[in-house]
């Protein structure tokens, strides 16, 4: 768990110990910014922790029990792999573990200074350190390795065990760029940089920076999605989330030393490129196809953003490295073509493709719905012919009728979600009107959340194709047509984000401050199912599950420290539509089996995805540069030999477009899941 600095839009949507103290009191250049709390994070600390005791979703007291959980996610957010702090300082530090409860009752805020302001002094030794050790090159024939398992990582005891952990993350770091073909002068000269510019952001830490963290601490003490943002982050996010729009269609964010993607906008470059995920980190920059890579590691977030934004129609190449992978593991470099991005989100589309089943060739549609988007100021101004995700699927469904089509996949993958009310009118498209979704609120009370349209506007075959990054409204969406059993639910389990949030001001509670405050993102309800069950946590299961390389402890809510539980409340009442048969679902399950034996793309990629997750159990990681290249070779020669597969669908798929055909290639989940729609198809035919 780490902090991460952004701001969401207000609408409700679904988505021996004394050297330490020497050490802390020696002068030093980065002492320049006076760190001590100030007078106005007094009063905002006192308002915060009231807000979240009366208001927040999760009635956890503020007692000793919490205190020590804040304990730790405060020092988890300075230093997360452990690579500052000694052992003697987290001794020293447990002193305060069971009594930041009574400070926050207080207002009291020494502690946290205290021990940010060591922290700051511990990483100027890691920084001077590190230079020191960037003078020499690294010897890459020695035979050593790193094991870079989060959970074996312990407390260093003392400085020269830090040394040698740092010696070999640096090393590590230089190793990668000699696989790439990098001299030590190119090296040198990036790795330098890296941590002047690291340097440079350690020394402009401020009072309101050292609040925004320890404030972080407590509210994601209570769940994930509740946060702090001071002005300067809530302003600053703004204004470069709308740059970030001008290039690649992506929000980021400031992540300690690194830039991380915090959402794709539907319809943009990097949404369209299906090669890059939210918590994916940005280490290198390329302009152009023949541009050098600049390394953009520590580097402030305004800088980032100007080196990814240019005109429409550029080039810019990014060096990702993926949510969960360690710093050691070697970038994937993704090519993006810039455009100009339009804030309004990208619409929903639709096609039709063919597929023999039987001695019959069925036309299916397949709605794209990239997010449950709505424009909210032209709905709220009562025009009627506003934009919306449900009005959209609506005309597209009309479209797809007239066309004949004989069956329907609706694709949420990557659907982050977006409005309640649009999720809500989409299922309403499938079902008679009754119940979609329960929203229970903090004081227990639970508002149930209909479809009052009676009119069904698609009634044939229905599949909803989902993944892991499925989420919020995506999954009410998609419980809601499980529960109904008006359709399959088809691909990975999604994200499991069951609560709702909203935006707070703080500057309305104290009208009288001269200062501006900042902003608390709370979280206040949580969304239920028809069935009773909630999504929170355990998102929604697919009927018949595809191959995964996403492991629940890594990848969603259950990944996140503190989620909210998964409970259940009663359920509502509704008429089932009985579409969707347990001996139906078996049925496809028998023919989804045999495809895993037989499609040549679904086998290699459940091989790929096996291969990936036994490598990933490994954490032990070669730094000789002989033993890492010949892996390095092994792995493009699998990879190569994995796009060579040449396989012939004509007969599957009676198709001309050529370009149709390659994409069912690229996306083995969508092919697959047209495949078990025709046999929904077929079977209600001779059923």
């Amino acid at each position: 768990m780490k902090f991460i600095s952004i701001i969401v839009l207000g609408f409700l949507f679904v988505w021996g110990f004394s050297e330490v103290q020497v050490e802390e009191h020696t002068n030093s250049s980065n002492d320049s910014t006076l760190l001590e709390p100030q007078t106005e994070h007094f009063r905002q600390s006192l308002l915060i922790t009231g807000l979240l005791n009366q208001h927040h979703y999760r009635k956890v007291p503020l007692n000793d029990s919490l205190s020590s959980v804040i304990f730790d996610n405060y020092v988890e957010i300075l230093d997360p792999n452990k690579e500052y702090f000694l052992q003697s300082d987290i001794d020293y530090f447990e002193k305060y573990r069971n009594s930041l409860d009574d400070d926050l009752k207080k207002g009291n805020l020494d502690v946290a200074y205290q021990i940010f302001r060591i922290y700051r002094e511990r990483a100027t030794r890691r920084l001077d350190y590190t230079f020191k050790i960037l003078e020499n090159e690294p010897d890459f024939n020695l035979e050593e390795s790193m094991d870079f398992d989060r959970d074996n990582l312990i407390w260093k005891t003392s400085h020269d065990e830090l040394d040698e952990f740092w010696r070999k993350k640096i090393k590590s770091y230089a190793l990668n760029y000699k696989l790439r073909d990098k001299d030590w002068a190119y090296t040198q000269d990036l790795l330098v940089n890296r941590y002047k510019n690291f340097e440079k952001t350690i020394s402009q830490y401020n009072s309101e920076d050292v609040f925004e963290y320890y404030m972080n601490a407590y509210t994601s003490a209570l769940d994930p999605h509740t946060s702090y943002f001071s002005p300067v982050s809530s302003d600053r996010f703004q204004v470069n989330m709308s740059h970030s729009l001008e290039g690649i269609g992506a929000r980021l964010v400031q992540d300690v030393d690194y830039t991380k993607i915090y959402e794709l906008v539907p319809g943009g470059p990097a949404y369209k490129s299906q090669d890059i995920y939210k918590d994916d980190r940005i280490v290198g920059v390329a302009q152009g196809d023949d541009g050098e890579f600049e390394d953009v590691v520590g580097w402030r977030l305004d800088e980032v953003v100007k080196k990814i934004k240019g005109p429409k129609g550029t080039v810019v190449q990014l060096l990702l490295l993926r949510k969960g992978e360690s710093f050691n593991a070697i970038p994937d470099t993704l090519r993006l073509v810039r455009e100009k991005i339009n804030l309004q989100e990208d619409d929903a589309r639709a096609e039709i493709i063919p597929i023999s089943q039987g001695n019959s060739v069925y036309n299916l549609g397949v709605i794209t719905v990239p997010s449950f988007y709505i424009n909210f100021e032209e709905a709220q101004k009562g025009l009627p012919d506003y934009k919306s995700v449900s009005r959209d699927v609506k005309k597209l469904i009309g479209e797809l009728k007239e066309d004949g089509i004989d069956g329907l996949v609706i694709d949420l993958r990557n659907n982050g979600g977006g409005a309640l009310q649009e999720a809500i009118d989409m299922t309403g498209l499938f079902i008679e009107d009754g119940p979609v979704v329960q929203v229970r609120k903090s004081n227990g009370t639970v508002e149930v959340e209909k479809d009052t349209d009676s009119n069904v506007y698609f009634d044939g075959p229905l599949a909803v194709l989902i993944n892991r990054f499925s989420a919020s409204a995506s999954e009410i969406f998609a419980g809601a047509i499980q529960d109904y059993q008006r359709g399959i639910i088809l691909g990975e389990t999604s994200f499991g984000k069951g609560s709702v949030q909203n935006l707070v001001g703080l500057n309305q509670f104290l009208p009288s401050s001269d200062e501006e405050l900042g902003q608390l993102k709370l979280t206040l309800a949580k969304y239920y199912r028809v069935s009773g069950s909630s999504t929170q946590n355990i998102g929604v299961v697919p009927d018949i599950e595809f191959p995964t390389p996403y492991a629940p402890d890594e990848f969603g809510e259950s990944s996140e420290a503190n989620a909210l539980p998964w409970d259940k409340i009663a359920g509502s009442a509704f008429l089932p539509a009985n579409g969707i048969s347990k001996e139906l679902i078996d049925q496809l399950k028998l023919l989804y089996v045999e495809d895993l034996k037989n499609d040549e793309d679904l086998r290699k990629l459940q091989e790929r995805i096996e291969k990936a997750k036994e490598e990933g159990d490994n954490s032990v990681i070669s730094l000789n540069y002989s033993v890492r290249k010949q892996e390095m070779d092994a792995q493009k020669e699998e990879d190569k030999d994995g796009l060579e597969t040449a396989i012939d669908y004509s007969e599957i798929f009676p198709i001309e477009d050529e370009a149709i055909l390659k994409k069912l290639k690229r996306d083995p989940y969508l092919k697959e899941s047209l495949k078990l729609l025709a046999e929904m198809v077929y079977q209600e035919g001779i059923g």
